[in-house]
């Protein structure tokens, strides 16, 4: 499709983009070429579209039924419970309402670890997003079980090009403290040899920490270094437990991390993620919501401000995690870690974008766009996004939007009964 978006701000002028298959082709005061589709642009601003760096996609349905508990009682008592009786189809509309609420705030791109594989890829595609989406992989150090569960994502990995482009598999184990050494050496040999995102819980704990102490007597970290697991296809997901060895080997690997202050915070997570020794180091990191249970909101322009916020305050240095810095890792960052492309709206460039509504009060006065964004709003700002060169939502309206809200609604309070 060719799409032709007419004067709207792009890097403080007004200019028309005119977008064919998805790539940026002319960046003109006035463009003539011919398009299948225009866009007013007036009073909006061109942006890259956000990426979601982690989350658990279907747990949308979960939002608001365990609120306010500690960890364990949370997970033990509350979530794997209601996870135990998830089934395809619960998972399939509680991730086509994770999508929908992803597109209404910018979000067109998702790394998601959760059950059934195949509701989420599909959802995704149906959507029109990208998704990178991993299996829980779990063996709670079960031989029987590791086989299992690998030939499981071998059979995953063969059915996923039928999804492509819109889905990339990739590994997903949980934790360290829930899969086994064995499981982990074999998912690095296949990572390795066919180039797969290994995406895992990483270093959230204090307990995760003394549990690898423990049983390897090394740092999760040194654990997976020592298995040969870190790479530049590793990406670690919370780190708040990390500490400047570990932050060493990650910089060393060239492994990549995600950062989740809401999720974090809401569970009361007992430090908080090193920015200022990661960026010390130099390690790429981006941003993530995390689920709907432990976040509530796949809103990451607020994950965005959370984390500016939570640097400067952590640090004592109110110049921490500048808004265009955070902007950048939301986007470009994330997009570098997941192997995207330059992700700036650029002529030869393909990356998705989303138009902001300049109109809004919280976005005035414009002394500073990012600025505003990242301090004084949140996803409602997103008035239209584009997906690989496809629009996914114009005038804040996505099309069967009412039919995902009834289902995923329906879905969720069967689930909670049985």
């Amino acid at each position: 499709m060719r799409i032709l978006i007419q004067n709207v701000l792009l890097d403080g002028r007004t200019r028309d983009i005119f977008i064919d298959d998805g790539i940026v082709m002319e960046i003109s005061e006035k463009c003539l070429q011919k398009a299948d589709k225009i866009i007013s642009g007036k009073n909006k601003a061109a942006l890259p579209a956000f990426i979601n760096g982690h989350t658990h996609a279907a747990m949308t349905l979960f939002r608001g039924y365990a609120d306010d508990m500690p960890l364990k009682t949370w997970l033990e008592e509350k979530i794997w419970p209601l996870e135990a009786a998830l089934t395809e189809e619960d998972v399939y509309w509680g991730a086509k309402l994770a999508c929908l609420e992803m597109i209404k705030n910018g979000i067109t791109v998702f790394s998601d670890m959760y059950w059934q594989w195949e509701a989420t890829a599909k959802a995704a595609m149906e959507m029109g997003m990208r998704g990178f989406v991993s299996a829980v992989f779990i063996d709670m150090f079960d031989g029987r079980k590791s086989m299992e569960q690998i030939e499981h994502n071998i059979h995953l990995f063969e059915i996923a090009k039928k999804y492509e482009p819109h889905v990339t598999f990739t590994f997903g184990p949980h934790a360290i403290y829930t899969v086994s050494r064995e499981s982990l050496e074999w998912m690095r040999e296949f990572s390795v040899k066919e180039d797969i995102l290994i995406h895992m819980h990483l270093a959230e704990t204090e307990e995760e920490t003394a549990f690898s102490r423990e049983k390897y007597g090394l740092s999760p970290v040194e654990f997976l270094d020592s298995v040969g697991v870190l790479s530049n296809r590793f990406i670690g997901c919370h780190g708040c437990v990390l500490d400047e060895k570990d932050c060493s080997i990650l910089k060393k690997r060239d492994s990549s991390l995600v950062h989740m202050p809401v999720s974090n915070l809401k569970l009361a997570v007992e430090r908080m993620f090193p920015y200022s020794l990661i960026q010390e180091k130099g390690i790429p990191f981006c941003f993530g919501t995390d689920g709907c249970a432990s976040n509530n909101h796949l809103d990451l322009i607020e994950t965005m401000k959370f984390a500016s916020l939570l640097a400067k305050f952590s640090t004592h240095d109110p110049t921490m995690m500048a808004a265009r810095e955070t902007f950048d890792l939301a986007t470009k960052s994330a997009a570098g870690i997941f192997g995207l492309g330059d992700w700036e709206i650029k002529v030869g460039n393909s990356p998705d974008i989303i138009l902001v509504d300049l109109a809004r009060p919280e976005l005035m006065p414009d002394f500073d766009l990012y600025s505003n964004l990242v301090y004084a709003s949140n996803g409602y700002i997103v008035d239209t996004v584009i997906c690989m060169g496809k629009v996914l939502m114009e005038n804040r309206q996505v099309p069967g939007e009412d039919e995902i809200l009834k289902n995923a609604v329906k879905t969720a309070k069967a689930l909670v009964r049985r």
